[in-house]
């Protein structure tokens, strides 16, 4: 209360500095006020600023590890890929061989079924010509025989 009173006490009218139970009131009113808004206001925004500053942290740590096992997982699809290519490319090469294959045999076989049916042909040819032949050089010996014949005859 004494210090109410200080304060109350006329002030004498002068200098440049009028050093009376103001100071000391307004020194305990800043600490007070200071006090007062670190527990009420700064403690509290401190502590969101500090869960933020660590959810931030953690939220980049979870990020990295993401985008690291991202990377290995787009590697290893790039492996398999590059695999699957490999296969497709070798799959086709052997492809195009057994094509290839079946072709030349395909047309080895028409060939020989060519080669047979030729001969075949041929044969049957043979056999008709020969056939002719005969049947002609039989109505020769007849028509020879006519000719003698009748000449004989005559």
């Amino acid at each position: 209360m004494t210090w109410l009173l200080l304060a109350e006490a006329g002030v004498p009218e002068g200098g440049l500095f009028d050093l009376d139970a103001t100071l000391p009131l307004m020194a305990v009113q800043v600490v007070l006020l200071t006090f007062l808004l670190n527990s009420l206001f700064f403690r509290p925004v401190g502590k969101v600023v500090e869960d933020r500053e660590g959810y931030i942290a953690t939220s980049r740590a979870e990020a990295k590890q993401k985008l690291e096992q991202i990377n290995r997982l787009e590697a290893d699809l790039q492996d398999q890929l590059r695999g699957a290519r490999q296969a497709a490319q070798s799959a086709i090469v052997e492809a195009e061989q057994e094509v290839d294959r079946l072709y030349r045999e395909a047309l080895a076989e028409a060939e020989a079924e060519a080669n047979r049916t030729r001969e075949k042909a041929r044969r049957e040819i043979e056999s008709q010509r020969e056939s002719a032949q005969a049947q002609l050089m039989s109505q020769v010996d007849q028509l020879s025989a006519q000719i003698i014949n009748r000449l004989l005859a005559a």
